[in-house]
């Protein structure tokens, strides 16, 4: 696990070593242990290291046989073994036991298509001496970051913005499109950045920068068209066998190891599997707070006994004041999940027992885990009722219901869901996800404000992928969307930066791409049955894990900003957003702003998720764009 950095020059001139090294400096925290440049004509790679693997002898970069070929690489290959072993019978002769060594070879053997052949999380990049090209992959759903920018015949990149914005050539100038839809997805969505300059190279894409031209492809995407014809007690055969061999490979390591623990059904299969699978016993970490609503730790310590797992669990009480500086810093623009936070705490106090941390992620957009999915699949029946029924009398009795603020409220929900329900697809989901709709855009927006954006489509993120589900059901068609826009630009980006900041490597069982696949050819029934999410990976995990794990309620990793807000926050909140800088930008309308402090602090709504993707959003403007 690394990170890494690079420049190319079109005209060949000679890299600037010193940038090249501050560059690289920035993002020491991915890679503590060591360091490692190759600068060629018009070209210099960079790495920090965390050592994982080979320790002796896996430091980077790494060439190829003949020394024609070099790379720099973050992240783990899962089946690299199996990899070298192929490669060696093609006549391949590797110098190192690493990873690393076997994706360049890869590279030598099947040219921009190797990506095709690794099983893992990786961003790389490879300098071509042959062809004086550069060649840049991601993993395909996006657990490695991998940022670009290309201005005055140079390509720079990077796994992290302050890698970049290390570079004077790369400018600050903010792009409005990507704050207008972070607006709406707490989160800036790829290929977008909130600067023009940068790019993010998209999941399941690799770059080749030639003579100044760049070209990315697409090398895979999830199918969910063609189904299987297969039982329910075979399909939950084969998905117990995927994830146990998912955990298998993932156990892979040479320094210490363990797993996060919430107690909810995706990191208490993976807790379980490793127990079966690993020769110690597992250790497992998980944080609660003092505000019970928001601590998880009983349904943990229940799986963690269960399994006899070396349990260690942490109460901490979530210092915002202290922690944003370093989220704003390190997420490098706006990034309003604030699941961040308990993620942070858990990866910091995680790092001070082991180096490698395997984790839940992606069991919900796998086998549909989310509540959204059963009510898109009812606003479809909705919809499809007689007009009559549909649009009077269950409309004049919601219409009746006083409006609730309260995001769990389910009156509130009732009348959302009505509203939404007979919207097409992309929309309804759209409406539901967004943080600041856009008739909620309109009010808040100053009058330049929404001129500038007046022809970015938010639903034009979303509405592809609903056109791309290749005529599979509403609940498959919310998966792949899921999978292709909410897991890599928010889940996955926040994994990421919330351990790397620590020094965490982060592993993700779900997100095999094998086991990936398999759910995607499973028919829509075997994942949501009625009302009953997860209802096949439910059934299987009842021999592993204990039934209270797998019926409680889902929670998510949430902290109590309302709460914050209304209490030790709530100066700050009122002096950053209405401070004449923040108002002197001119995107909101400031009597707008006042009316969602007003309205939250004192309690007539719960606005907490839009003001804190606002408060994000002016605090990253204040340490970058200032």
């Amino acid at each position: 696990m690394c990170g890494i950095a690079g420049i190319v020059n079109k005209d060949g001139a000679p890299v600037d070593r010193e940038l090249l090294a501050r560059m690289n400096e920035a993002i020491r925290h991915r890679g503590p242990d060591d360091d490692g440049f190759y600068f060629g004509d018009g070209v210099g790679l960079a790495m920090r290291r965390l050592a994982i693997i080979d320790l002796a002898h896996g430091q980077q970069p790494i060439h190829n046989q003949d020394r024609t070929a070099w790379i720099v690489f973050n992240g783990e290959i899962y089946n690299y073994r199996e990899l070298r072993e192929e490669l060696e019978k093609l006549g391949h002769k590797l110098y190192t036991n690493s990873d690393t060594e076997a994706i360049v070879h890869a590279y030598d053997q099947w040219g921009t298509d190797c990506p095709k052949y690794l099983r893992g999380m990786f961003a790389f990049a490879i300098w071509d001496e042959r062809t004086k090209s550069l060649f840049l992959a991601r993993d395909r759903v996006g657990k490695k970051p991998l940022l670009y920018a290309q201005f005055d015949g140079q390509l720079v990149f990077g796994s992290e913005f302050n890698a970049l914005l290390q570079h004077p050539g790369v400018s600050r100038d903010v792009d409005y499109e990507a704050i207008h839809y972070y607006l709406s997805f707490i989160c800036v969505p790829a290929p977008l950045t909130a600067y023009r300059a940068i790019r993010k190279l998209e999941p399941g894409h690799s770059l080749r920068w030639r003579n100044g031209e760049v070209k990315t492809e697409r090398y895979w995407q999830l199918d969910f068209s063609q189904k299987l014809n297969i039982s329910e007690q075979e399909a939950g055969e084969r998905v117990v066998d995927l994830l146990r061999e998912a955990v298998r490979i993932r156990l892979m390591s040479e320094v210490p190891l363990g797993a996060f623990l919430s107690g909810g059904i995706d990191s208490s299969a993976v807790v379980a599997l490793m127990a079966q699978e690993s020769s110690d016993r597992v250790k497992t970490f998980s944080i609660g707070f003092e505000e019970q609503d928001f601590s998880e730790l009983h349904h943990a310590r229940r799986l963690a006994e269960h399994v006899g797992a070396d349990h260690h669990e942490f109460i901490v009480r979530p210092d915002a004041m202290e922690v944003l500086p370093t989220l704003v810093e390190h997420y490098g623009e706006p990034f309003a999940d604030s699941s961040a936070i308990p993620s942070y705490y858990v990866s910091r106090e995680t790092r001070r027992y082991v180096t490698v941390a395997l984790n839940g992620d992606g069991g919900d957009e796998c086998f549909a885990g989310y509540q959204r999915y059963a009510g898109m699949n009812l606003a479809q029946s909705y919809a499809n009722l007689p007009g009559a029924i549909r649009d009077g009398v269950i409309a004049r009795v919601v219409g009746a219901v006083p409006g609730f603020e309260a995001r769990q409220n389910p009156l509130r929900k009732a009348k959302r869901f009505v509203a939404a329900a007979s919207l097409p697809p992309a929309e309804r989901y759209l409406r539901w996800i967004s943080t600041f709709t856009d008739e909620a855009k309109q009010s808040l927006y100053s009058r330049d404000f929404l001129n500038e954006t007046a022809n970015f489509r938010t639903i034009g993120i979303i509405e592809p992928w609903f056109a791309k589900a290749n005529g599979a059901g509403i609940v498959d068609a919310a998966l792949l969307t899921d999978t292709m826009t909410y897991l890599p630009n928010d889940l996955l980006v926040k994994m990421d930066i919330a351990s790397m900041t620590v020094s965490l490597e982060a592993r993700s069982p779900f997100l095999d791409h094998h086991l990936m696949e398999f759910a995607a050819s499973l028919p829509e029934k075997f994942k949501l049955r009625r009302l009953t999410t997860k209802y096949l990976l439910k059934r299987v995990l009842k021999k592993l894990v204990p039934e209270k794990n797998l019926t409680r309620s889902k929670m998510g990793f949430g902290v109590p900003i309302n709460h914050w807000f209304r209490g030790a926050m709530r100066p700050f909140l009122r002096e950053t957003l209405l401070s004449d800088k923040a108002l002197g930008r001119g995107l909101f309308k400031p009597e707008s702003l006042r009316r969602l402090i007003d309205e939250h602090v004192e309690g007539r709504s719960a606005h907490e998720h839009r003001l804190w993707s606002l408060l994000m959003l002016e605090l990253w403007f204040q340490r970058f764009i200032d």
